[in-house]
């Protein structure tokens, strides 16, 4: 997915955001030029998809998370990152409940590198 496709899906379809909460929320940023997300993300961690031994929690669990984020089977999902390492995880956990998402690999990196593109920030 490209930026472009990226901004027509932050006005619809389910658009998830896999990193830390403070990140999203603008709270911090360590990398990139600005802090928040994209309009229209919901913030979804990927560390909340791991039990405490660092594997993919049980399905049944995955799919009611997701399912509270609105990616469900036969939605619209793409997911971002900083980079698009930790959205791969993301992709990985939605594909083993049977939900296709695609990945935006220049994420937040390329998003909040131009300064043309609106940035939310908080909750």
């Amino acid at each position: 997915m490209q930026q472009n496709g990226v901004a027509r899906v932050s006005r619809g379809p389910v658009l998830l955001d896999a990193r830390a909460g403070e990140r999203f929320r603008g709270e911090v940023e360590p990398v990139d030029p600005r802090a928040g997300h994209i309009p229209g993300a919901t913030s979804a961690p990927t560390a909340d998809n791991l039990d405490g031994r660092g594997r993919f929690l049980d399905p049944e669990t995955l799919r009611a998370r997701f399912a509270r984020l609105g990616a469900v089977p036969d939605s619209r999902v793409v997911v971002y990152c900083g980079s698009g390492v930790t959205a791969a995880h993301e992709v990985a956990a939605l594909a083993s409940i049977g939900v296709e998402a695609a990945l935006y690999a220049g994420s937040w990196s390329q998003w909040s590198a131009d300064p043309g593109r609106a940035v939310a920030t908080g909750a």
